[in-house]
């Protein structure tokens, strides 16, 4: 079966996640546990291969059909972009993401963002894309800035990390905000 992928540029590509990037994605995590975990509530609970295994297939099976895609920087895994919680009657999808720490300050994740945000509007057919971001994650946020999301507020205890509850910011992107 052929997967999914979007071309982004020469270095960047985007694939459907599938077993083959199982140990990419939890060797990543394993050895960022620190970095990754900052912003990843999952992180504590990704102990093994099998749990990245499970979180894959839990990914082909969805009933609403999250998307995840594996951002790939000159063939070399380098973090993921998906769409989850899709609401097809409403048009609107959430976007999330990360990316390895050696793959940060490259443009990577802000050009796949843009990428899987144009898919989920041309194809997709939808019209709102929703980014949630702890208020203390300054590098999610600014993702969201250079894709000029607008800033709706904020979502008291939204999210639970390891350290406990985080606030958490709501921007949003209609298809009318994008100039093509």
């Amino acid at each position: 079966m052929n997967r999914l992928e979007l071309y982004v540029n020469k270095d960047i590509t985007l694939k459907v996640i599938g077993d083959e990037e199982i140990e990419p994605i939890f060797h990543t995590i394993d050895n960022e546990r620190e970095y990754l975990g900052e912003w990843l509530p999952f992180v504590k609970y990704t102990q093994q291969e099998s749990d990245t295994e499970e979180f894959i297939h839990s990914t082909e099976s969805a009933e609403l059909k999250d998307l995840t895609f594996a951002i790939y920087y000159q063939k070399n895994f380098a973090g993921i972009v998906g769409l989850k919680d899709p609401d097809y009657d409403n048009k609107k999808v959430e976007i999330g993401y990360w990316l390895s720490e050696k793959y940060q300050q490259k443009g990577i994740m802000t050009l796949s963002a843009k990428r899987l945000i144009q898919y989920a509007i041309d194809e997709l057919q939808m019209n709102r894309i929703q980014l949630k971001a702890a208020t203390g994650n300054l590098k999610s946020q600014r993702i969201a800035e250079r894709l000029d999301f607008t800033y709706e507020g904020i979502e008291r205890d939204g999210e639970l990390h390891a350290h406990g509850f985080v606030d958490l910011k709501q921007y949003s992107l209609l298809k009318k905000d994008i100039v093509k």
